[in-house]
């Protein structure tokens, strides 16, 4: 099997599954429990969340667990709207977002909020003229993904945050971390809100976070009861939080060292690629390496996609969540109908091996031949 669609979802490590496990086995209690089961726990989710909060370089209490990237998304946005409605009711997204920012701000929009697009250049990043004249008195909320899911361009936050603070202080801002986490370095001095997954860094599925900075408050979207924090309420999925921490460590090791090992199987991938010329390829200075976007001009993303298949090589059309729909990131930078709908992401990890690509790229050979031949695409 090759798997290239890091970018949907990572394979869970053996280490981070055996923490899973033992905590599991060995934790039985609730961590709300008073009792001396529920004390062992709470040292534990302690522990995982200390250790956290250490490589993310923030405090403790600004840890929000979650289910995922997209509950922490709709917590932040919803919550930043609900709590700050007496401010205004306008908040500013990119248009190179994941789908799932997309569904919150359409379900805002019928409740009276109004979301405006800021533009973005050529090159993929903020147009920042458009977002300065789009920052208003009644702004409460700016959100722009660190890196884009499609695409995988990188956005200058410290710059945004900037921007954003000068035109109005009082205006939050949020990114979608969710693929910079392990492959690039974050800070998260230069955002208010963040949202991660563990999923996407080897980790279990089920289990993500919300950073929120100290002092921004958010309106719950669940009540109910528990010590952990009010936004979350219930009893703390401890196996997944400290799995979580686990492959945090990991992911977060050696950083440099993998970005360039992925870098240079990325650039044998592109130059390969090059060769033809109805496949274009979609990338900018900014896009990290751990994605190739390409269109495939003259062949239906789906139909290589299940071709590849055959072969046990794995790939996606465009995010998980909006496979074969249209690739909104690549119609924002290039404005090309055609190449929007017939996008493929090719996303590729530090386990990624060079025989993968090799063997990647014979196969790939073999089945955009054969397609061409018979395509009539339009």
């Amino acid at each position: 099997m090759i798997y290239l669609d890091y970018s949907a979802t990572t394979p869970i490590l053996f280490d981070v599954l055996e923490s899973y496990n033992k905590a599991s086995r060995d934790y039985i209690g609730n961590a709300n429990s008073i009792h001396s089961l529920g004390a062992k726990s709470r040292a534990l989710l302690n522990s995982a969340t200390k250790q956290i909060s250490e490589l993310l370089d923030i405090k403790e209490d600004e840890i929000v667990y979650t289910s995922g990237a997209t509950e922490s998304n709709n917590m932040a946005i919803k919550g930043i709207c609900y709590a700050y409605q007496n401010r205004g009711k306008h908040i500013i997204v990119s248009k190179l977002e994941h789908p799932s920012i997309y569904s919150i701000c359409d379900y805002l929009e019928t409740l009276g909020f109004k979301v405006s697009y800021v533009n973005n250049t050529d090159e993929g990043l903020i147009d920042i003229d458009d977002l300065k004249n789009k920052i208003k008195e009644d702004t409460i909320l700016v959100s722009i993904c660190a890196v884009n899911s499609e695409m995988g361009i990188r956005q200058p936050l410290k710059t945004l945050r900037q921007i954003i603070k000068k035109e109005n202080p009082n205006t939050f801002f949020h990114s979608d971390m969710t693929q910079a986490l392990g492959k690039v370095g974050i800070n998260l001095k230069d955002v208010d809100l963040a949202s991660f997954s563990a999923h996407k860094i080897f980790g279990p599925k089920g289990i993500g976070l919300l950073y929120k900075k100290e002092g921004v408050n958010l309106i719950p979207l669940i009540h109910g009861s528990g010590k952990s924090n009010n936004l979350n309420p219930g009893t703390p999925p401890l196996p997944l939080i400290v799995a979580f921490s686990k492959a945090m460590r990991i992911a977060l090791n050696d950083l440099s060292r993998k970005e360039n090992f992925v870098k240079g199987l990325n650039e044998k991938v592109e130059k390969d690629l090059r060769h033809y010329p109805n496949i274009k390829i979609n990338k900018t200075k900014y896009t990290i390496p751990h994605m190739l976007n390409i269109s495939l001009m003259n062949i239906k993303p789906e139909t290589f996609v299940h071709a590849m298949e055959d072969h046990e090589v794995y790939l996606s059309t465009n995010t998980a969540c909006a496979s074969g729909e249209l690739s909104t990131s690549v119609m924002a930078v290039y404005n090309d109908l055609q190449r929007a709908k017939t996008t493929i992401r090719i996303s590729i990890s530090y386990q990624t091996t060079t025989d993968d690509i090799n063997k990647f790229l014979t196969y790939f050979h073999g089945e955009y031949q054969r397609l061409s031949k018979l395509s009539d695409f339009k």
